[in-house]
């Protein structure tokens, strides 16, 4: 089967974690991946759907997103309190994109995508940044999150709701309730995966960029994501059987939410509509053989020669 994401087995040792809530692996983790974007302060949460959560909980505002949109987004906006109304963007796909904005800092949503000083370069102090370590995303792990800022005291704040609303004083019995919050924490077994994937983290984008330029070669493309690469085909369930005989694995990256049954609006969004009937995301990770490439390849090119 050539499967459509890298999904390895993990091992790991719990004999050496000494506090689930504030092992040290789970400050390395905040403190490596926040100086690799090139923000100053990170807190580590239990997914990005909760990341998402917390950074706008009770806003009381509506959020205009695009339509072909992980259902899970949709879902952080509703069960904190929140609206959504939907947009007809479909080049976010892969990358990272404003999620929000409130007056003097926005929210950017990157679980897609996690780069070398890219804090730095999108965001400004005031503003967070979401990435993601669910196992398909670029840096996976078993589950989890990070968000990042320059501003300390917004960090400080998902923090405590993170840790179920308490002060984050060192030992349990100094901590106080400062506000109702919730178990969202990033545990310290899923840290300690994400710190060990973290040190073979830019090896990786190098072997996804190989994989990726070949097949922007062969397609004559210019895909940049490092999470998924996804092509456009007419009839698309065809292709889909070809893939299924072969054992090639796919996805499709996304289903329109306006018009599911959970979040349906009475808008027209044809852009996305033709874009969600029509692409498919092939296999792309860092340890797809050549071969397999190259089968791939073929039979999408003669797929679109019948």
């Amino acid at each position: 089967m050539i499967e459509l994401f890298n999904l390895p087995n993990y091992s790991v040792d719990t004999s050496y974690f000494n506090h689930i809530l504030h092992d040290k692996v789970v400050n390395t983790v905040e403190n490596k991946i926040a100086n690799f974007v090139g923000a100053k302060y990170g807190v580590g949460v239990n997914s990005a759907t909760n990341a998402l959560f917390l950074s706008i909980l009770n806003k009381g505002v509506t959020i205009n997103l695009p339509t072909m949109i992980p259902p899970v987004v949709c879902n952080a906006i509703v069960t904190s309190g929140n609206k959504i109304s939907f947009n007809d963007n479909t080049e976010w796909v892969g990358d990272s994109y404003t999620f929000c904005e409130f007056g003097d800092y926005k929210i950017i949503d990157s679980a897609q995508k996690l780069e070398k000083n890219q804090f730095t370069n999108e965001c400004n102090d005031n503003d967070l940044m979401i990435f993601s370590f669910y196992p398909t995303k670029p840096l996976g792990g078993v589950d989890g999150s990070i968000i990042v800022s320059n501003d300390k005291s917004k960090i400080d704040k998902i923090r405590s709701l993170a840790y179920n609303g308490m002060s984050q004083e060192k030992n349990s019995w100094d901590r106080v309730q400062e506000q109702p919050g919730y178990k969202f924490y990033l545990p310290a077994i899923n840290a300690s995966i994400i710190n060990t994937n973290f040190e073979k983290y830019e090896n990786k984008l190098y072997k996804l960029k190989v994989v990726k330029e070949y097949y922007n070669y062969k397609f004559n493309l210019n895909n940049t994501s490092n999470h998924l690469y996804r092509i456009k085909v007419k009839n698309r369930n065809k292709l889909i059987e070809v893939f299924n005989n072969n054992k090639i694995s796919h996805g499709i990256h996304y289903n329109c939410q306006h018009k599911t049954a959970c979040f349906s609006q009475d808008v027209s969004l044809k852009n996305s509509e033709v874009e969600s009937e029509e692409t498919i995301s092939i296999p792309f990770h860092e340890e797809l053989k050549l071969k397999d490439q190259k089968l791939i390849i073929s039979l999408v090119e003669n797929y679109v020669k019948i």
